[in-house]
């Protein structure tokens, strides 16, 4: 088993399609947290999410195991456009074509980054309201920017691979970067929040 947990993504691949089931549970285990706040962050819905997520590995299960994937990439790219299109196709059946109101529970709290900030309790203190002033304007971004702008900042892609994983052109995924910039910058002036960490 240490030697399984040493492999990358993709030679773990390899030895489940060879037959070893263990490989797989790795597999999981690294990319399980994740492929689920990705999910959750996007669809705003734990039921969905977890549905999304069980029939996201249903597929990739199904998909390794007919030869599907080919090792000339990253997995977690590949991973992360199978993600991506079994999202879009949720939205396709629940024909969203709106912005959709964000639950009351969905705080962004599964994104980490208060515990990088300056241990000065004052700056915490206003940084903290700063992150949460942008968490509550990023849940009114089109599910679309609002999956960008996740992937950039938090899963910290190039947009090439943003692009790749959506299914878009880069200049697409830059222009709903660009409008992702613009909503934020205009929810910030209306409602006069200073996005200025301390």
């Amino acid at each position: 088993m240490n030697r399984l947990e040493e492999l990358t993504d993709e030679e773990l691949v390899a030895e489940y399609v060879n037959g070893s089931n263990k490989a797989f549970d790795i597999l999981l285990a690294r990319n399980q947290s994740k492929f689920f706040s990705y999910i959750l962050f996007v669809v705003r819905d734990q039921d969905a999410a977890n549905d999304i997520f069980q029939e996201t590995f249903a597929k990739v299960i199904v998909k390794l195991q007919e030869g599907k994937y080919v090792p000339t990439g990253k997995f977690g790219a590949w991973l992360l456009r199978v993600t991506h299109n079994i999202i879009m196709d949720w939205y396709r059946n629940q024909r969203l074509d709106r912005i959709v109101e964000a639950p009351k529970d969905n705080d962004l709290s599964n994104i980490r980054g208060v515990d990088y900030l300056d241990s000065c309790i004052e700056s915490q203190f206003v940084n903290a309201q700063i992150l949460a002033d942008v968490k509550k304007m990023m849940d009114k971004l089109p599910p679309t920017q609002r999956e960008v702008v996740f992937m950039r900042f938090f899963q910290d892609l190039s947009f090439k691979d943003i692009a790749e994983a959506t299914g878009v052109s880069i200049n697409t995924a830059l222009g709903r970067m660009r409008y992702a910039i613009m909503n934020l910058r205009r929810m910030a002036r209306e409602h006069s929040i200073h996005l200025q960490l301390a």
